[in-house]
């Protein structure tokens, strides 16, 4: 018998079909991979079986009988939990208080929390992080530790079925590798998984069958063994992608666009330097805690640094002095890994995410022209193939992936002439990254200099032209691209620290 069965679920928002008669059926100790493009309807499904969402149509079943969620908190009294792809935390508690949250340690009403202390501990050890201190307030923790808090959270409640969408996005390959460890305890346990991910690669490592959805429907399933990437691919996005790389014909030029020496921010960053040029795509690795982000955080202000100079189209200044209102006015654009935590306003809509870096080209006199505010960003919307009723749609409805995208348009409206993106394809699919490194590409053959930080080594070895590693808050020296292997940066990002003179 089937531990969870759905038969024609559909759902729509307004206009947006998200599910259209979907079907999906899940045994026991199952790791179901559930697949496709950003806006294909599977965070809807994952929400409808969660109890988040209801369905217009459709049944579902557990264990044989008629399951309709009222809520999450319905869903998780019959043994559902959902780890989300953007965080459902509440950041003003504290980590053990997340953990235990609905299934709270408790007599006379009374919460025990040395009881919820001990029962967080106990799930962080198991995923490798001691280092969480249970009491620490969430909203302290890096964007890697708070998926780690989620993650525990969804185990924490001993369900039988649980939905992972995007578990992995904010992961090192380190923590990835604990959590296929704990969904095979789970699956040996009879457990039941259904995964989310835009990583094939890890879908073939820890799933056992598979469903592709596109526009809201079934397009395939089986096991996932029975299926290559190239089909999987072009059933995710309803043609083949011959390849996901653009090919790099430019060749970046001596003019040096963004130089940074000496650059210092406690506690993580410790000394950073490099050049980066005009018409140059630079990588910066590194694990989680490195300092990277906050690297680039203190280059464009957004972090305050102890020492150090940054130099922006040619002109000097210290790097304490840097706010970002400055780096816009220089023409710098920064792309947070936090889209939805700093990157975008979600309660606003698709245009004035689009285009609230840059006013003037559609106001005089003070006076905003919503017209010519609308026709531009639907411009650029159309350009990056954000899927959405029109420009006038809050942010908050949309994808992950279509938020990442807006996030991308912003930059284009902006005019930027230096891009830092931090993990820019996080949470995006395969089609969609295609898009986003095509974009990348162009925009550097346009002169443009971007400095790409991220997680996923093959982009790095696919898009830059140079690569640095971070280490324990040192950045190594840049060197070409064809100097490292995957094993010496990862060599680079565990070992000892490597100070760089800034002379590269």
């Amino acid at each position: 018998m089937s531990t969870l069965k759905l038969s024609g679920i559909s759902k729509r928002f307004g206009a947006t079909i998200a599910l259209d008669g979907v079907d999906l059926e899940l045994g026991p100790g199952q790791v179901h991979a559930l697949i496709g493009e950003n806006g294909a309807g599977k965070s809807t499904l994952m929400n409808v079986i969660s109890g988040a969402v209801k369905p217009e149509a459709g049944l579902m079943e557990l264990d044989g009988n008629p399951y309709q969620p009222s809520s999450p908190a319905h869903a998780r009294d019959h043994g559902i939990s959902l780890i989300h792809q953007e965080l459902s935390l509440f950041p003003h508690l504290t980590v053990a208080e997340n953990i235990v949250m609905g299934i709270e340690p408790a007599r006379l009403g009374v919460m025990n929390f040395e009881a919820s202390r001990k029962r967080a501990l106990g799930l962080l050890r198991d995923f490798g992080h001691p280092e969480i201190e249970p009491e620490t307030r969430v909203r302290r923790l890096p964007i890697a530790l708070r998926q780690i808090v989620e993650i525990c959270r969804a185990i924490a409640s001993n369900s039988r079925i649980v939905l992972m969408d995007e578990p992995t996005s904010s992961l090192q390959g380190r923590d990835v590798a604990r959590l296929f460890d704990v969904i095979r305890r789970l699956r040996d346990d009879g457990v039941s998984v259904v995964y989310i991910s835009h990583f094939l690669e890890e879908v073939r490592e820890i799933a056992d069958s598979y469903i592709v959805l596109r526009d809201g429907k079934n397009v395939s399933s089986g096991r996932i063994c029975d299926a290559s990437d190239d089909e999987l691919i072009a059933q995710m996005v309803g043609r083949p992608v011959e390849t996901l790389f653009p090919e790099r014909l430019r060749r970046p030029t001596a003019e040096v666009a963004l130089e940074v020496s000496g650059l210092i921010a406690p506690p993580t960053v410790k000394g950073a330097s490099f050049k980066l040029h005009r018409g140059e795509v630079l990588g910066i690795a590194g694990l989680m805690g490195s300092g990277r982000t906050e690297m680039v955080r203190a280059i464009f202000g957004l972090a305050p640094a102890q020492a150090g100079v940054i130099r922006v189209g040619g002109r000097h200044e210290d790097a304490e002095r840097a706010v970002p209102a400055r780096r816009i006015s220089q023409g710098v654009g920064y792309i947070s890994e936090d889209r939805q935590g700093e990157g975008l306003a979600l309660a606003l809509p698709i245009a004035d995410n689009i285009t609230m870096t840059r006013m003037s080209a559609f106001s005089r006199l003070g006076w905003i022209s919503r017209s010519r505010q609308r026709a531009e960003a639907q411009k650029w919307a159309n350009r990056l193939v954000v899927r959405a009723r029109d420009v006038s749609e809050k942010v908050r409805r949309l994808s992950g992936g279509n938020q990442q995208k807006v996030a991308l348009a912003r930059l284009l409206h902006q005019d930027v002439e230096v891009l830092l993106l931090d993990e820019p394809t996080r949470g995006i699919d395969i089609g969609s990254k295609a898009q986003v490194y095509e974009l990348i590409e162009k925009l550097a053959e346009q002169g443009k200099a971007v400095l790409m930080v991220s997680s996923y080594l093959p982009e790095l070895f696919g898009m830059c032209d140079r690569l640095a590693v971070m280490s324990r808050g040192w950045l190594s020296e840049t060197r070409p691209i064809e100097e490292w292997t995957p094993e010496s940066v990862m060599q680079a990002a565990i070992g000892t620290s490597a100070r760089n003179d800034g002379n590269n």
